[in-house]
Order: C-alpha cells, then sequence, then structure tokens
C-alpha cells in the first residue's frame, strides 16, 4: 500500500483546506504570513531530516511511500512540513477565534515555559548520546527562548490548543510508526532516542511537534509585524 503516507497528509489538511474560507474565520487572509513561515521554518527541520536519514536516526518504510525521492526522502515526508503545520496552525486559530476564553494568563504561561526550558536542558545534560533526543530537546529549548521575545502572548493560548492539535497528531502518527499496520512507515532507531513510546510513537516527537507548530506561529507573528511596520 505504498499510498498510505499520502493518503494520511490528504485526509489531514483536507477539512482545514476546505474550511480556510469560512466567512468568519477567514484562514485564507494568513496565508501571506503563513506559507512564508512554514517554508522557511520547514527549510531548517527538512536539512536535519535529510541528515538523520542519511545517518540511520530514523527511515522510511518503502512499501507505504510513492517511490518518489528528493535528497533521499520520500516525496510524502516534504510534503508533511506542510501539510501537518497547516493543518495545527488552522485548528489553533480556530480555537481562538470560537473559543476565546480559551487560554491561561501569560503569567502563568511564561512560568510554564521557564520550566519546560529547565526540564529540557537538564534532560539535555543527560542524553548527550541520542542524536534525535539531542535534536528535539535543543530545538524545544530554542523555540521557548525566542516566545519570551513574542508580544502577542501566543504561549497563553498555544499550550492549551496543543493539546487539542495532539488529537489528530497522536491519530496520524500513531498509523506513521507502526500502530495498526503491519509495519512502520517510519522506523526510528532505538539507540538515538529515550526508547519511551506512547502507543508506537517516540516521546520525542511529541517535542518535535510542539517546537515545529510554536516556530511557524512565532515566525508568523513577527511577519505580521514586520509587514505593519511597512505600511
Amino acid at each position: 500500500m505504498n499510498s498510505l503516507y499520502s493518503i494520511l497528509l490528504l485526509s489531514s489538511i483536507a477539512v482545514p483546506l476546505a474550511l480556510s474560507f469560512d466567512k468568519k474565520l477567514r484562514f485564507y487572509k494568513q496565508w501571506k504570513y503563513l506559507f512564508p513561515s512554514i517554508i522557511v521554518v520547514a527549510i531548517l527541520y527538512i536539512a536535519v531530516d535529510v541528515w538523520f536519514t542519511k545517518i540511520g536516526v530514523w527511515g522510511f518504510n518503502n512499501r507505504y511511500y510513492s517511490q518518489n525521492t528528493l535528497f533521499g526522502l520520500p516525496v510524502e515526508e516534504w510534503l508533511f512540513f506542510m501539510a501537518i503545520p497547516y493543518a495545527s496552525i488552522f485548528l489553533h486559530d480556530s480555537i481562538v477565534l470560537y473559543f476565546n476564553k480559551f487560554r491561561i494568563k501569560q503569567k502563568s504561561a511564561n512560568v510554564l515555559s521557564v520550566f519546560l526550558l529547565v526540564l529540557s536542558v537538564l534532560l539535555l545534560l543527560f542524553n548527550f548520546d541520542k542524536a534525535y533526543t539531542v535534536y528535539m530537546l535543543t530545538t524545544t529549548i530554542a523555540v521557548l527562548i525566542l516566545s519570551f521575545f513574542d508580544s502577542s502572548e501566543t504561549t497563553s493560548r498555544f499550550y492549551l490548543t496543543f493539546l487539542i492539535i495532539l488529537l489528530p497528531f497522536i491519530a496520524v502518527n500513531a498509523i506513521l510508526t507502526g500502530s495498526f499496520i503491519a509495519e512502520p512507515v517510519v522506523w526510528y532507531n532505538n539507540g538515538e532516542n529515550l526508547g519511551i513510546r506512547f502507543l508506537t510513537i517516540p516521546i520525542e516527537d511529541f517535542g518535535y511537534a510542539f517546537s515545529l507548530i510554536l516556530f511557524i506561529l512565532l515566525f508568523r507573528n513577527k511577519l505580521k509585524t514586520w509587514f505593519d511596520k511597512s505600511l
């Protein structure tokens, strides 16, 4: 079933794309900020993805993708960095619009950010021998630091919306990592991660998703600021 990866991506983005023209949300108006943000951040993450695939930190099962590759990555993996962030940020913005009070106080968000920052640093100090763990923690630390320079109080909302985003994330990623199917679409070298899994999902994937989505949100905020100043 070499179309499974494509099917998962299409399933993830179909509804967000269809509802991007909702009269109240008008998500399409975010495209001029969102797509550049997704592309810039994706380039950074894909560069590491290419390297980690080359050295065997993770890899892809050719039973489940189209066989078209670029720099050693299936085309579907490149599209992952467009489809999943788009769907995730669509969900974030929808929750912010329709459930405006679904947030925590910014002071509480800052305290949580500091806690996660300290925890990430401590975990990093004891796991320098695990490439994926180091990468996930390093990106999480960097994005958390960047969040303190964001004036739009993004984290006060994101810490809650991320919990909702995790629901479709778990559904898709569980299949990608081997739940409910004979073999995983994406396999991981357990010598390069903590070896802790939720279902079949490496625990690092949750930090990876957290930093990826928050990084794009912060970048989008910055683009909006630059755009407004140029008017």
